[in-house]
């Protein structure tokens, strides 16, 4: 499934959609956030709660989810160049977003003790970052070689391969109401808790980087070391994911989340430092984003697993929409600020520091729970 994502957004970056960069208009870029943000709208109230109650279990969404991307994969190939790909691309993402509820909702029946789920979830962010790294290479050279409609055509063969896998998952089945009303189940006071650092962790990283890519533009870096700064953040991410199992047999997972937001503010002070003191612009930014990336994916891990333990099964599915859309409105809502705002790089940095110094204090109240 993320390697078809990454397929799916190499051609889109070619095409009519995704034509978006940090010298663009900012009408377009505040689009771009408000389409990253709205299948939440449909996700949380519409199929998170469905996720719970499909017969058949989850694994019978993920085989249809699945499905239904080689369908819409095939369907975007004429409209690639028209404005009829913003339905489609929504209509995506609010698949997107359907699997990936679906995947972490089904990660505690796939482990043996509660003690394993941030092994698990950081060896699934850890595959997630070497799938999407390795097929962007061929759907770049489908592209290169015979345009975009190729490499939206060769992103519906992983997710054909994924409807067909998708059997091997357990079958979840949650029993179904038949009568009575829908009812609401509310979230435990101690993922409520760590809910609120994790939000700041993904606050954080929505500011970055749209603060790092207009720093750049106004300081008229080549688009070479944007890549650089993005690549540095998709390697915090990594490291994330593979340093997370060692610090969970040491530590709790409230842990994880005051480590990675403690990284994230010495990060940000050292580049707020570097820019006042030497007037660099690449390397603070480069620090910040990799460390942005790094305390977002260990967070994460802590706060998943910390929902997958605590939470029932039956609920399970609703409860990661309600907080996926809580994390996702604070990434955008964060990154119209530096889109609106021209803000000194500094500046920003201090900004974020404060932020995730926030969430230190969050965690650390989370911790005593």
């Amino acid at each position: 499934m993320v390697a078809g994502d990454a397929l799916m957004v190499v051609a889109l970056a070619d095409s009519f959609f995704f034509d978006v960069d940090p010298g663009a208009a900012r009408s377009r870029i505040l689009l771009f956030l408000v389409v990253s943000f709205a299948p939440f709208l449909v996700v949380a109230p519409l199929v998170g709660p469905l996720l719970d109650r499909t017969p058949g279990g989850r694994r019978v969404v993920v085989m249809v989810v699945a499905a239904l991307r080689v369908l819409l994969q095939l369907a975007m190939v004429p409209a690639a160049d028209s404005i009829a790909i913003f339905p489609m691309v929504f209509l995506a993402l609010v698949l997107q977003k359907t699997y990936l509820v679906s995947k972490s909702a089904l990660v505690p029946s796939v482990v043996r003790r509660t003690e394993d789920l941030v092994e698990a979830n950081a060896k699934l962010g850890v595959l997630a970052g070497l799938a999407g790294t390795v097929a962007v290479l061929p759907g770049s050279a489908a592209i290169a070689v015979f345009g975009t409609s190729a490499a939206l055509v060769l992103a519906a063969v992983p997710f054909a391969f994924a409807a067909v896998t998708a059997r091997h998952l357990p079958d979840e089945s949650v029993p179904v109401r038949t009568t009575g009303p829908r009812r609401v189940v509310a979230l435990p006071a101690v993922v409520v808790a760590a809910a609120r650092p994790m939000a700041l962790l993904r606050a954080v990283a929505g500011f970055v980087l749209f603060q790092v890519a207009f720093t750049f533009r106004y300081e008229e870096i080549d688009a070479v070391w944007f890549g650089a700064a993005l690549a540095a953040s998709a390697l915090g991410t990594f490291v994330g994911n593979a340093l997370a199992p060692w610090l969970r047999v040491h530590v709790s997972e409230a842990t994880l989340l005051v480590v990675g937001s403690v990284v994230v503010v010495a990060a940000a002070v050292a580049s707020a430092w570097m820019t006042l003191a030497s007037e660099a612009v690449v390397a603070p930014a480069v620090i910040v984003t990799g460390a942005a990336g790094f305390g977002a994916a260990l967070g994460r891990l802590g706060f998943e697993s910390t929902l997958q333990r605590h939470v029932d099964r039956d609920s399970r599915g609703a409860a990661f929409a309600r907080v996926e859309t809580r994390f996702q409105l604070s990434w955008a809502l964060a990154a119209v600020v530096p889109v609106v705002l021209r803000i000194p790089p500094a500046a920003g940095y201090v900004v974020v520091a404060a932020a995730a110094l926030g969430a230190v204090v969050a965690a650390i109240r989370f911790s005593r729970r």
